[in-house]
């Protein structure tokens, strides 16, 4: 029987290479984001290349009414979603607390924080009525560590982090697994967001070391996700071999 997954922020990144894999795997997929012109662009790129039902919807994560909606919208071909992958996030700036920029400080709050409990909540009554599904929320290092100039970032993901314990304990009951991908060091658009724009400063953040890639992420989204019933994957943190920590890097010259 085919599976269906709901990936948020699924046109770039860590969206789209587990897009892509799921696809690959046969999986139906309903893919959201807010640029309707890559949404567009994925669907038909997966469709043709693997011959797979996907269903796109357009909405920003911090829109609450956009994202009960959507969801709402929702045929009954669609409403069984046997996985949502809470991806979208970002981070907007680097500096001192004190020095923060309020509005960068709003974005990753209403995005990481406000935006995951809105899909989630939109997405469980769904699961709950069928006691069946699994939910795989997109953490990091930065969840379980702080680093310099992080600060409202990281604690956005140490809130995902609680979110993902609170979410575990309360669906329990029926019988939905509920798990934590955390990586590190990831080469996506996750640089360029932060520093709006500035490519070469994203870039540099990468220069010296093998960071993680997209794609490796997404393999271990799908490997959480394909075990047997009995097996949950509570967290999982993944780092490239040159990354000890948030602050320790190994850079070759």
């Amino acid at each position: 029987m085919k599976k269906t997954i709901l990936i948020t922020g699924a046109t770039a990144g860590i969206g789209r290479a587990t897009a892509e894999l799921y696809a690959k795997n046969g999986w139906s997929l309903i893919l959201t984001g807010r640029r309707l012109n890559r949404l567009d662009e994925l669907k038909e790129t997966l469709v043709k290349e693997f011959s797979v039902d996907v269903l796109t919807l357009q909405f920003d994560v911090r829109d609450n009414d956009a994202v009960k909606t959507a969801i709402s919208s929702l045929s009954e071909d669609w409403r069984k979603v046997d996985v949502l992958l809470n991806n979208a996030g970002l981070a907007k700036g680097f500096s001192d607390i004190q020095d923060g920029n309020v509005d960068d400080w709003e974005v990753m709050i209403d995005t990481n924080i406000k935006g995951l409990l809105y899909v989630s909540k939109a997405i469980m009554p769904l699961m709950i009525e069928r006691k069946s599904g699994h939910i795989v929320n997109i953490g990091s290092i930065a969840g379980k560590e702080v680093y310099a100039k992080g600060n409202v970032y990281c604690s956005t993901k140490h809130a995902v982090e609680g979110i993902t314990k609170a979410l575990r304990l309360d669906l329990l009951p029926h019988k939905i697994k509920v798990s934590a991908v955390c990586p590190g060091a990831v080469d996506t658009e996750f640089s360029t967001v932060r520093f709006d724009g500035d490519k070469k400063r994203a870039d540099d953040v990468y220069n010296g070391y093998q960071p993680l890639l997209a794609n490796d992420i997404a393999e271990a989204i799908f490997f959480v996700t394909s075990r047997p019933f009995h097996v949950n994957i509570n967290d999982l943190l993944i780092m490239p071999t040159a990354q000890a920590n948030t602050s320790n890097l190994l850079r070759e010259e």
